[in-house]
């Protein structure tokens, strides 16, 4: 029996069905980096990002498609981590704001949300390339819509999909030469063809007598995720880490009675209970009537609940406010100042308040606090950088970053690990230094979702090297706009290498690469291989030397060996005898060496 229309709970058994499928080929995803380095994680990025968006759909199922689709959008949003999980939470997007105001879908609408977001993929990727994620992702779209007129049938459109998304899958290495040069299809693309094939899966296995056995199916399924690192936020304020038994530096200079919006409140407005059940939102009006005797305030909302946060003096007014939408539940109101006598008294830093706003579940990590400074206490400015690596971090603090992300190409922040870090600097203009090419979606993300809240400058750096010349070329007397240029233009004076081992045999331009053995990459391309260590590095930096009076600075990973280092610096002040050689403990896993090179 032909599916005729596509319901919110049939979409949410295909989306728990795709993040497993997903969730079990994680591994292979991540096989299929180009490079052939132990840190290939576009897998674990994508079924990440899933993970929280099935955490989301099955807190809060709808059997209305333009509900789920919102659901899954919200959870993906906030979940997503690196490139692929950005483009992924963008599909889904564009998808749930074609599918939001229908119940149902037919194989015309279906189609259509696809292709909507495969437009919202792309206009969120600065310069997209094709042989990627997104080319799959047209492709199947492109076909759904030709494909749509000619059957009503949702199966046997989804089928036409996922047949096309292999095709444009298996072309992936003709568009993109380096996919061809080392044998692989795109990562990403396969990433959501496993999707699709979880998708396709559910279709088989119903029919349209069986939707209520599967609503029941659906809510005990579950994704498979892949275990990464917890994503911890190591630092804020130079050379101070946050422990629990140190409080913030912000804290300890603050008066208790310079907390003028004292009251930190967070709760939910259920349009659909209450008085005023179904009344007419408007979140601008909302906003400025809450900013009136408020501040912090954060507003997420949706046909059926309002997600509410603000510091407040008055919390009776702002509850009489929101009675005027629904009923309000789940409220918390927590007395700053009351926590600000007991963190003096006890010497310790603010307990975290309930996280109602969280929106994927998390490992442990360290507490970042909201930033409660008074308005006129607001720094002027204020940095976030990722690093991997304790050495590293230390020199990030030294260079005056607030918050040091723990994260890398292994672990990358999600877009909510960024809002967080944001929320925690008191800073009107806060600059983002992501230090991965990987991680600068989710840092604009992030800056796109709280550009009513905060001047965010994302400095699009992509490695560690980059990062470290713009922090050291940011001037506090200078503007921001000032600083933003004088950072991009560090940037580009830098060269960046890393020393890491092959995974796997491979043939990269002309160089035969063996599993095991030591490669040099120099700014994303590998110019070097060996069975040396000491001679991988060497040709690596015999490449990245020009002039051979630049500044080298060599960072040591945690696998470094100490024999190597010295040996190298000697071949250095050797070969380049005007150069001037810096070598640091970075600490970083994964790479033996990052070399930046500056002139």
């Amino acid at each position: 029996m032909s599916i005729r229309s596509l319901n919110g709970t049939d979409f949410t058994a295909m989306v728990l069905a795709g993040a497993e499928q997903l969730g079990q080929h994680a591994e292979h995803v991540n096989s299929l980096n180009v490079f052939p380095v132990p840190d290939g994680d576009t897998g674990t990025n994508m079924n990440l990002t899933m993970t929280a968006g099935v955490a989301e759909i099955k807190r809060k199922s709808s059997a209305s498609i333009g509900e789920a689709a919102a659901i899954l959008s919200k959870g993906l949003l906030m979940g997503a981590r690196g490139n692929s999980g950005v483009i992924l939470s963008q599909l889904f997007r564009g998808f749930s704001r074609s599918a939001a105001p229908y119940e149902e879908l037919n194989t015309i609408q279906f189609a259509a949300a696809l292709q909507n977001g495969v437009d919202a993929a792309y206009k969120a990727v600065v310069k997209p390339v094709e042989g990627t994620i997104l080319t799959v992702a047209k492709e199947a779209a492109k076909h759904a819509s030709y494909y749509a007129r000619r059957t009503n049938d949702i199966t046997e459109l989804m089928n036409e999909v996922l047949l096309k998304a292999k095709e444009a899958l298996a072309m992936t290495p003709e568009l993109l030469p380096v996919l061809k040069q080392v044998g692989v299809v795109d990562s990403g693309g396969q990433g959501l063809v496993y999707i699709y094939e979880g998708f396709m899966d559910v279709l088989l296995k119903t029919d349209g007598s069986s939707r209520a056995s599967l609503q029941k199916e659906s809510a005990s399924s579950v994704a498979t995720p892949v275990k990464t690192p917890a994503i911890e936020p190591v630092a804020t304020k130079a050379a101070q880490v946050i422990t629990p038994e140190m409080p913030l530096s912000a804290q300890a200079r603050l008066e208790t009675e310079d907390i003028e919006f004292l009251y930190d409140m967070e709760f939910f407005i259920n349009r659909e209970l209450g008085e005023n059940a179904g009344a007419s939102f408007d979140e601008e009006l909302f906003r400025k009537a809450l900013s009136r005797n408020g501040d912090s305030i954060i507003i997420i909302a949706d046909d059926e609940v309002i997600k509410v946060h603000v510091h407040s003096k008055t919390p009776g007014d702002v509850l009489n406010l929101a009675l005027k939408y629904g009923e309000i539940t789940q409220i918390h109101i927590l007395n700053m100042r009351e926590q600000h006598r007991d963190l003096l008294s006890a010497g310790m830093d603010l307990a975290a308040s309930p996280d109602i706003f969280a929106e994927i579940p998390h490992e442990k990590t360290s507490t970042l606090e909201e930033a409660v400074l008074p308005a006129d206490e607001m720094a002027p400015y204020g940095f976030i950088a990722v690093s991997s690596g304790d050495g590293i971090a230390e020199i990030f603090k030294s260079l005056g970053v607030d918050v040091v992300m723990s994260g890398g190409q292994t672990m990358n922040p999600s877009t909510e690990d960024f809002v967080k870090a944001v929320r925690s600097i008191a800073a009107d203009q806060i600059f983002i230094l992501p230090n991965n090419s990987n991680i600068v979606l989710a840092a604009e993300q992030a800056r796109e979702l709280l550009e009513d809240e905060r001047r965010i400058t994302v400095i699009p750096s992509k490695t560690i090297p980059q990062g470290m010349a713009a922090a050291f070329a940011f001037q506090e007397d200078e503007s921001a706009e000032t600083n933003r240029e004088q950072m991009l233009e560090a940037i580009s004076r830098v060269q960046s290498g890393q020393v890491t081992h092959a995974v796997r045999d491979t043939q990269y331009d002309e160089l035969d690469i063996k599993a095991g053995n030591y490669i040099g990459i120099y700014n994303s391309k590998i110019v070097a291989t060996d069975e040396s260590m000491l001679h991988a590095c060497e040709g690596l930096l015999g490449q990245m030397m020009e002039s051979g009076d630049e500044v080298v600075t060599v960072l040591e990973g945690e696998e470094a060996d100490a024999e190597i280092t010295s040996s190298l610096v000697a071949w250095l002040e050797e070969q380049y005898p005007d150069a001037e050689i810096e070598v640091h403990q970075g600490g970083q896993p994964v790479y033996y060496y990052l070399f930046s090179v500056e002139s």
